[in-house]
């Protein structure tokens, strides 16, 4: 199995195991984005003149003799920059749901600004990409080995060929740090980050920090599970390696945590129980993965689900494991569960 199959079918685990099987012929093709999504981008709004440059989480300097206008990026990397006043041209990755509405992943980017590549998983049009004339390609990185999230493994050489690469490690690290590294490449693509749009997000994040900190503390025992639902199996992960979870952790909030060896088959990140099981933890508020490839909790028809206490309750908020990192965005992941926090009954 490829490094980059392996790490998506273990970062995410939610895929039905067929999306992932016809990789091979996907690619083969260069990526096949047959729908009618494209745009033309505009680049950064506050552009600027002269040589640019940027160390990226791989420890790779990318030199060019002028700031990239032409951006590619993951989708939620795009949608982060567009917080910051930077307007991307391309993106790939979940960006269109099936009902061809905004997948939560794209945050507010206008799409019909911006040229498509590929929605899903294995998706990658090398000919729109090269269409575009890309300066750089920006994306997230989900291992230590420099992997970039939703560049093929196969096509990965092509891609490479045609503009270099900046990677963001969102990997066993807390959120406030791969925050940062945006907000330095949104600086250092020109935008104003002493806007008052900008300082007031980043402003809003620190109170509902200190927020959740203090819901946390006033409520130690209330216990909380991240999970993410699939057809056949229910996943709970574990703090570590989450940027977001290991943020939250910091700041107090009370994890469940399956133990590591009840997660090697998930890499580390997660463990996979049957429905049958999914009573296996016992918690006060659940936190369910908000992205399109996985089962919403509306959608879950699984009477062991809604027996569970926080499922009668009502106390399950939704979660992202792929935050939009920018300031602006983060703020409700923080708000929802503090309020979730301060409002919860125990049961477990």
């Amino acid at each position: 199995m490829s490094q980059a199959r392996a790490t998506h079918l273990t970062r995410r685990g939610l895929l039905v195991a067929g999306g992932a099987v016809g990789l091979g012929a996907t690619l083969a093709a260069c990526g096949d984005d047959k729908g009618k999504d494209s745009g033309a981008g505009s680049g950064t709004k506050a552009a600027k003149s002269g040589p640019w440059s940027f160390k990226d989480d791989r420890g790779t300097t990318v030199k060019l003799d002028k700031v990239p206008a032409d951006i590619v990026a993951f989708t939620g990397v795009g949608a982060a920059l567009f917080d910051y006043g930077v307007q991307v041209k391309g993106v790939f990755g979940p960006t269109k749901t099936s009902a061809g509405k905004p997948d939560v992943q794209a945050g507010d980017m206008d799409l019909s600004k911006v040229t498509i590549l590929g929605n899903t998983w294995g998706q990658f049009n090398i000919e729109k990409y090269a269409s575009l004339a890309p300066d750089v390609l920006i994306t997230t990185m989900f291992d230590n080995a420099g992997t970039l999230w939703y560049v093929p493994e196969e096509s990965k050489k092509k891609i490479a060929q045609l503009a270099p690469s900046v990677g963001i490690s969102a990997y066993d690290r807390q959120l406030t740090q791969p925050l940062q590294r945006v907000w330095d490449l949104a600086e250092s693509l020109g935008a104003d980050m002493k806007a008052a749009k900008v300082t007031d997000a980043k402003k809003r994040f620190e109170a509902a920090a200190a927020r959740l900190r203090a819901a946390a503390k006033a409520k130690p025992d209330i216990k909380v599970m991240a999970g993410s639902a699939s057809d056949q199996l229910f996943y709970v992960s574990g703090t570590r390696l989450s940027v977001d979870l290991e943020y939250f952790k910091a700041l107090g909030v009370n994890f469940v945590e399956p133990p590591e060896s009840a997660k090697k088959q998930g890499g580390g990140w997660f463990e996979s129980l049957s429905w049958e099981n999914v009573d296996k933890y016992q918690a006060d508020i659940i936190m369910m993965d908000d992205r399109s490839s996985a089962i919403q909790p509306a959608g879950i028809s699984k009477p062991t689900w809604k027996k569970l206490p926080a499922v009668k309750a009502g106390q399950v908020i939704s979660r992202s494991p792929e935050p939009i990192l920018s300031y602006d965005k983060c703020v409700p992941l923080l708000t929802s569960l503090a309020e979730a926090l301060e409002k919860a009954k125990k049961f477990s």
